[in-house]
């Protein structure tokens, strides 16, 4: 029997793609979650090079707790939507709690850097030496933006996924006629 599958209204590999978000949606709010986790780790010199010049109070330990729950949150986030299961509601507020202390750990970090350049006594001035402190105020700030957008993802799942099932991505078979040739009462 020759049979050919066709679809014509979207492309294999794009019709594959949505049934991939179809049977596991949470896989969009991982890919801002990964990519909010990918900026800051990739920048995280431009933290630890701030931090070793303005020595602020705590410093060192909102770039660990960043580091540290940013990683975690995945863990929690790939526990919390296991496959073909309802979500974890533990996980998921453990994950909330750690999205809060990420943000907070960058608000925080991004004022202490506000305050060594905008003190009174001894000010520490932006130019081409220092320039690397600009760049991981700007990078905080990119990181709380893309981790908001990951939580937001993550409250609007359910309103994608009834969405995302609404696409029609179903694959149409036709027989050209020939289905009618096949003998199936089992005699010889």
């Amino acid at each position: 029997m020759s049979a050919k599958k066709t679809n014509a209204k979207m492309p294999e590999f794009l019709r594959k793609f949505f049934v991939a978000l179809k049977r596991r949606p949470s896989i969009i709010a991982l890919v801002a979650l990964v990519v909010a986790f990918l900026i800051y780790s990739l920048n995280l010199t431009y933290i630890s090079n701030t931090t070793a010049k303005i020595q602020g109070p705590g410093m060192g330990l909102c770039g660990f707790a960043t580091m540290l729950f940013s990683l975690l949150s995945l863990v929690c986030f790939l526990n919390a939507f296991p496959r073909r299961k309802k979500p974890v509601l533990v996980m998921v507020i453990v994950m909330f709690c750690m999205f809060a202390v990420i943000i907070f750990c960058d608000v925080h970090y991004m004022g202490l850097i506000e305050n060594a350049i905008t003190r009174a006594d001894n000010p520490i001035k932006l130019d081409k030496s220092t320039e690397y402190i600009a760049k991981a105020y700007n990078m905080l700030m990119d990181h709380i933006i893309v981790e908001c957008i990951g939580v937001a993802l993550i409250l609007l799942m359910p309103l994608y996924t009834k969405l995302l099932r609404k696409i029609n991505t179903s694959v149409t078979v036709e027989d050209y006629g020939k289905l009618g040739a096949i003998d199936i009462s089992g005699e010889d």
